[in-house]
Parts: structure tokens; C-alpha cells; sequence
């Protein structure tokens, strides 16, 4: 099962220090554990991850691969703006292309894991 973990990390040395202790396992397992997806803070991922965008996302998941114009006929929304979602959720890494240039969600799972504290 293909899970990715959308995490929101504020440090960019606990980012880093993170990231060194994923490869670190997976290079010892042999077995990457999936894909961690990070943003610096709630409004970089809620500008990303808008209501649109996940329900396109859900869809996706429960469609799997499909071409753009059809992506949108099932979501009932304009192309155009179904294609410009689509490519930002290529740039964040929460939807790939197939060889046929169908797009796709390639995880089984996608957890959110982010604690929302008060800032000192």
C-alpha cells in the first residue's frame, strides 16, 4: 500500500533532520515507507489543498487513472480550471501522469499529519 503523509513543518532543520531519517530507513530496510509531502505552515497547504482541490483529489483516488476532460465531466467543473488544479497538484507531488498522459492519484492513503499550536 502507497501512502504519502502531508505534514506541515515550520524549521527547515527539523524538515532536514526528518528527511535524513527517512532515507536513513529506508536505505537500511531496503523499503521506502512513502512519500512525505511538506508545507511551512497551515496557509501554505490550505492554499494548496482547497476544498475544490480535495474533492478532486478524493475523486481521483476512487476514479484512478483518467484524462483531465474527463476528470472534470465527473467533477462537473470547467476544464481549464480542472487542468490548472491538476497541475498544481503535479508540482506538490499529490498527482502523477501515466505513460498515457492520464492523470492519477498514486496512493492508496494520504494522512494529514500537522499539530496547530500557538506561536511563542
Amino acid at each position: 500500500m502507497k501512502t504519502a503523509v502531508i505534514r506541515i513543518q515550520r524549521s527547515a532543520a527539523t524538515g532536514l533532520r526528518d528527511m535524513a531519517d527517512r532515507f536513513s530507513s529506508a536505505w537500511h530496510s531496503g523499503r521506502g515507507d512513502g512519500a512525505l509531502i511538506q508545507f511551512e505552515s497551515p496557509r501554505a497547504l490550505f492554499k494548496v489543498l482547497s476544498p475544490k482541490r480535495w474533492e478532486l483529489v478524493e475523486r481521483l483516488q476512487a476514479l484512478g487513472p483518467i484524462s483531465i476532460r474527463g476528470l472534470a465531466r465527473d467533477l462537473e467543473r470547467d476544464v481549464k480550471r480542472v487542468h490548472d488544479d491538476v497541475l498544481l497538484l503535479i508540482e506538490h507531488g499529490l498527482v502523477t501522469r501515466t505513460d498515457e498522459r492520464k492523470v492519477q492519484v498514486p496512493y492508496d492513503v494520504i494522512r494529514a499529519d500537522f499539530d496547530l499550536r500557538a506561536v511563542a
